[in-house]
């Protein structure tokens, strides 16, 4: 068997690899091993076929960590509008208890809501920006 050969299937065995366990960063090593593949054809030696896949793969792992890093995250299913239907709702709090927290009359109950930390609490409109347990965390308006 030729080296392209095992080098594009180890590659493909990879790639099932990442289907199986959703492991984006496994693509990134099957680039490598493409590379190494395509270094194969070219008739290079076995000592820069792999140095080809370690470069490639290893170079696309790190672009793809430093690209990933610099994107903001999700944000958390307890501030997600798509998940809770109570977030970016408005309420009115008339006042706050010593604690930073207030009894708050909302969809027909009473719930208590908190700020964040580091917010002086204030009265007035407020919207919900997640829910921390069974409180209302909000922020003013």
């Amino acid at each position: 068997m030729e080296e392209s050969t095992i080098w594009w299937l180890a590659a493909g065995a990879v790639v099932v690899t990442e289907l199986l366990t959703g492991t984006f960063y496994l693509l990134m090593v099957a680039v490598g091993l493409v590379a190494a593949a395509l270094a194969a054809h070219l008739g290079l030696p076995i000592a820069l076929q792999i140095v080809s896949a370690a470069i490639v793969g290893g170079g696309a792992v790190v672009a793809w960590y430093l690209i990933k890093k610099r994107r903001p995250g999700d944000p958390s299913a307890r501030a997600d509008r798509n998940v809770n239907l109570d977030v970016g709702e408005t309420i009115m709090i008339d006042s706050w208890n010593p604690d930073g927290t207030t009894s708050v009359k909302y969809r027909g109950a009473t719930w208590t809501a908190i700020h964040r930390a580091g917010v002086t609490p204030s009265t007035g409109m407020h919207r919900v920006s997640e829910l921390v347990g069974n409180r209302l965390l909000v922020d003013p308006v």
